[in-house]
C-alpha cells in the first residue's frame, strides 16, 4: 500500500539550474508546482533552506562490494546511504547483481542501469565483469549489455596485463576496431558506452571509437583534452578512487615496479589533471565509485575533492545536481516534474561542506529524512 502524500511548501533558495533560481515551491501528490495551489484541506509541511534538485551519482556500483555480487539486503543498504546523502538519480556503471528490483521501489533512489563490466579474463577485478576470452566477441556482448540495461554500456578499456611481469603496466584491453565495432553496435541499440580508462595509451582508442563517456580520465593527454571537450564527451574524475592509487602501488611494489611507478605519478597530479580537464571545458560529472572498496553515501566527499582540485564549488554543485540529471535525460524543478529534492542549512555553492548536511531529502514527493 502506498504511503499517502504530505503536501509540502519549500521556501528560500530553490535552484532550477544554472542562474534559475525562485522563492518558493509547493509538492502535492509527489509533484512540483511553481505556483500556490488552491487551497486543500491537508496539512502542509513547511520546508526551508537553500534547495537542490536531487544530487546524482554517476559512476555508483549497487549490488557490488570488494567480493562481487552483493544479496538483495546489502544493496538496499547502499541505496538507502547513496539517498540519505542527497543522492536521488543513481548510474550504477556496472554490476554483476541483477538489480532491476531496485526500480520498482519508491523509496530508493532512481536507478539507470549499465549492466555488467566488459573485460577479459585476468584484465580486471575478480569476480566483477564478464570476462570475454575472444576480444572479437566484443560487439555481440555490448550488445547483450545494451538490451539488459537502461542505455548504457559500461567497457574496461585498460588495466594492468601481469603477463609481463616486472615490466606488467596498464595496457589496452581492445584492438582500436574492436572498440569502434563495440560502440557501433552500442549505438545501434540506442546505448551510450563509458569506458573504464587510467593511462594514456588508451585515449586515441577510445577517441577513434567514439565513445560517450571517460570514467576516471587520469591519463588523457592535455593536448586531447579540447578534443574531448569539443565532442562532448563527459568525464568522471572519481577521485575518492583515485586517492587509493598510492595504496595500489605500495602493494605492486616488487612484483610490478613499472606499473607502481606509474600509479604513483597519476595520483601525484590527480588535482592539476581535474583542473586541466575543467579548464579544456571538458564536461565532468560527479561520481564516487562506490561499491567495490568505496563506501556508499560519500557524494560530499567526492565534492569536495573537486574543489580542492581547483573547480568552484558553485561548479561543482551544477555538477552534481541539474547538470547531471540532464545529462542522464531527467529533469530538474519544473512545474509537474517530480518532487526530487534536498534542502540545506546554507548555500553549497559558497561553502562545499554544506552538502555534508543536508536537513531534509524528499525523494518522489515524500520527506524520506530529515
Amino acid at each position: 500500500m502506498s504511503v499517502p502524500h504530505v503536501p509540502l511548501h519549500v521556501t528560500g533558495h530553490v535552484l532550477l539550474g544554472d542562474d534559475r533560481e525562485v522563492g518558493e515551491l509547493w509538492v502535492r501528490q509527489g509533484r512540483v508546482s511553481l505556483t500556490r495551489p488552491s487551497p486543500q484541506g491537508s496539512a502542509t509541511r513547511e520546508l526551508e533552506g537553500w534547495v537542490l534538485p536531487g544530487l546524482v551519482d554517476v559512476h555508483c556500483h549497487v549490488g557490488l562490494d570488494a567480493g562481487g555480487a552483493v544479496d538483495a539486503q546489502a544493496a538496499e543498504e547502499q541505496a538507502r546511504r547513496d539517498r540519505d546523502a542527497g543522492v536521488l538519480l543513481v548510474r550504477d556503471a556496472g554490476s554483476p547483481s541483477d538489480t532491476r528490483w531496485v526500480q520498482e521501489r519508491t523509496d530508493l533512489p532512481r536507478l539507470v542501469r549499465a549492466g555488467r563490466h566488459l573485460a577479459r579474463p585476468k584484465r580486471y577485478l575478480r569476480h566483477y565483469g564478464l570476462e570475454l576470452d575472444d576480444p572479437a566477441r566484443l560487439p555481440e556482448a555490448v550488445r547483450a549489455q545494451a538490451r539488459a540495461g537502461d542505455g548504457w554500456v559500461k567497457l574496461v578499456g585498460d588495466w594492468i596485463d601481469r603477463d609481463l611481469g616486472p615490466d606488467g603496466d596498464l595496457r589496452p584491453l581492445w584492438s582500436r576496431q574492436v572498440l569502434a565495432d563495440a560502440v557501433e553496435a552500442a549505438h545501434a541499440e540506442a546505448a551510450r558506452v563509458t569506458v573504464h580508462a587510467f593511462s594514456e595509451e588508451v585515449t586515441d582508442d577510445l577517441l577513434a571509437a567514439g565513445v560517450d563517456g571517460i570514467e576516471h580520465g587520469t591519463g588523457i593527454p592535455v593536448a586531447r583534452m579540447d578534443e574531448v571537450a569539443e565532442r562532448r564527451i563527459a568525464v568522471t574524475p572519481t577521485l575518492l578512487q583515485v586517492a587509493q592509487f598510492e595504496a595500489i602501488a605500495q602493494r605492486a611494489d616488487g612484483r610490478y615496479p613499472v606499473y607502481a611507478a606509474r600509479m604513483r605519478r597519476l595520483y601525484a597530479r590527480r588535482y592539476e589533471q581535474v583542473r586541466a580537464l575543467y579548464d579544456a571545458g571538458v564536461s565532468l560529472l560527479v561520481g564516487t565509485d562506490a561499491g567495490g572498496t568505496i563506501g556508499h553515501g560519500r557524494v560530499a566527499d567526492e565534492c569536495a575533492e573537486l574543489v580542492a582540485a581547483g573547480i568552484p564549488a558553485a561548479e561543482v554543485v551544477a555538477m552534481a545536481s541539474w547538470r547531471s540529471r540532464e545529462y542522464l535525460g531527467y529533469g530538474t524543478l519544473v512545474d509537474g516534474s517530480s518532487a526530487d529534492l534536498v534542502v540545506y542549512p546554507a548555500d553549497p555553492r559558497e561553502d562545499i561542506e554544506v552538502l555534508r548536511h543536508p536537513t531534509a531529502v524528499v525523494l518522489r514527493g515524500q520527506v524520506v529524512r530529515g
